[in-house]
Parts: C-alpha cells; structure tokens; sequence
C-alpha cells in the first residue's frame, strides 16, 4: 500500500519550501512550551535530508493541524547541508539519513552548537532498476563493481547486452555518504576496501526524485533510493550480503528483523536536548500516531 502512496511525496519538498518563505524568517522560537491548558505557538524550521522530507512533511502538517499556531518548515537540500545549518545556528532542527561526522561535531562545538541525536525511524536503502531489466538480485561485491565502473555492462551479471547507467545522490547527500561507505567499500565484508570512490560515469543527482524519475524512463538505469520513494514504476532488488546468502528484498519486515543488508537509522540532530515546543513536536513524532505515519510514508518504524 505505502508504495503506491509514495508516489504523491515528490512534489511535498516543493510545497513546503513555498510554505518555508511565508511564515519563516529566521531559526524557530526556543522558549519553554506554555503550560496547560496554553495553546501552543511558535515557528520551527527543519532541514537536511532529502530522503526525511515526505516523512517531516507529513508530521509537520499533522502537528500543525493539532497546534495551529505553531508553523514548521521543511526543507530537504540534503543531509550535509541540514549538518551545516545546525552548526551555523540556523536550523532548529536537522534532519539527516547519515550520522554527523567527528569533524562536524567539533565544528559545532566551536560554534557552541551541541549536537543532540535523535533517532525516529529507519529506512532500507533500496536499489532499484527498471521493470524492464531481467536482473533480480546482485551482491554488495557485484554493486559494488558496478557503481566503481568496474563492471558497466548488465550481461556481466546476468542482465541484457546493454551499458549500465549508474544513478548516484550528490555529494551532499547522506544517502549518498552511506551507499559509499556500506555499498562501494563495501563496509563489514572481508573485500572492503576505503579507498574506493564512485566511478568518473556515475551520474550524480541533486535529488531522489530524479534518480526515480530517470530510473523509470530508461531501461538500463540503476539507482538507490529510500524505501519511502519506491514506486510501482520501479524494480527493487534482492540485494545478497554474500554469495552464499539470499538474495533479501527490501521492505518494512526485512529492515525489523535485520535480513535486509542496507538498512540505516534516520535522524533529527537539534543544539542541545530538546525544549519547548521543539521537544512537543519530535515527542509526537516519536508516538505511536507518529510512528504509524512512518509505515504509511513507506519506511520503517522505531517500534518492532
């Protein structure tokens, strides 16, 4: 149900940029949440992962709906620029699909911004082709190959006599930070190697969308995108951690039970342990009315 449902989130990043410049001119209102019986109001501006965008999108309109006085911002240009902002003190919440980096948290503290983890869902990274291409399942040995260009035609593994258009996020993405570490270096495996780099043809995207999009026009594309963007337009995967294991699709089971090999944590990151209204809203997003919007945005709830 969640993947044909996921297809309306591709037009919510622009939505809630146009709703970002009518109520939001600066970071959000820190002050404590009024008491009881107070109606709540405020602004608080969210930013960073492309991949979190349909997710925040709908937990920002379903808290609006509840405190209509409190406006929330979404923005999703990617995970290291949400990093950025937080460090820069002009987000109040960054949201990311990797983990802030050593080198981050050092520039963040220098700025007297403490970055505070939080994690509220998961997602299986899902690598998908067009339905037109016969391959099922590869291996993170094989994807590997073929996102370093050592492997550039899909006969090499099973497929049609055809080149091999290989998809990446941008170097601004989180999801683009993870494939690289747990895919191309293939991360854990006895072959992994941190000195490979995605290859000089690899196509890089500013955006999931669009590696969706050129996924389902052209039959000989290959992309990663978050499980909450599969569509029925697009062929997941069976992805093998090894040869000798089978080949795991990706879904909300397969992520829970630990079976599916590229699965991550999504995370909000905000300066500090959270206060006010800001804590009220990432508290409804851990709820369970929260939490349920997760499956139906297409990913994987905290609660197993």
């Amino acid at each position: 149900m969640y993947i044909k449902k996921s297809i309306k989130w591709f037009i919510f990043p622009l939505l809630v940029l146009i709703a970002v410049a009518t109520f939001i001119s600066g970071c959000g209102d820190t002050t404590p949440a009024p008491a009881n019986g107070t109606e709540l109001s405020g602004s608080i501006r969210i930013i960073g992962s492309n991949t979190l965008t349909p997710l925040s999108t709908v937990w920002a309109e379903e808290f609006m709906k509840i405190h209509p006085k409190v406006s929330i911002g979404v923005s999703g240009p990617g995970s290291g620029a949400g990093i950025a902002a937080l460090i820069n003190g002009t987000t109040d919440v960054c949201q990311a699909s990797r983990m802030i980096k050593q080198k981050e948290i050092d520039e963040a503290k220098s700025n007297g911004v403490e970055p505070y983890e939080i994690q509220v869902a998961t997602d299986a990274l899902s690598v998908v082709v067009n339905p037109a291409n016969p391959v099922s399942e590869l291996t993170i040995v094989q994807l590997s190959a073929i996102y370093t260009g050592k492997i550039t035609n899909w006969r090499e593994v099973g497929g049609n006599d055809a080149t091999i258009v290989v998809i990446s996020r941008d170097t601004n993405s989180g999801t683009h930070v993870f494939f690289k570490e747990h895919v191309v270096q293939m991360k854990g495996l006895a072959s992994e190697d941190k000195s490979l780099e995605y290859g000089p043809k690899v196509l890089f995207l500013p955006s999931t969308e669009e590696g969706v999009s050129e996924t389902t026009r052209n039959p000989n594309a290959i992309f990663y995108p978050g499980l909450g963007y599969v569509t029925d337009e697009v062929k997941p995967l069976a992805i093998k951690k090894t040869w000798d294991d089978a080949g795991v699709l990706p879904s909300v089971a397969t992520a829970l039970d630990g079976t599916y090999p590229i699965a991550r944590p999504l995370l909000y990151y905000t300066n500090g342990t959270p206060g006010g209204f800001i804590k009220t809203f990432i508290d409804y997003c851990l709820s369970a009315e929260g939490q349920a919007e997760v499956t139906e945005v297409g990913y994987v709830p905290l609660n197993s």
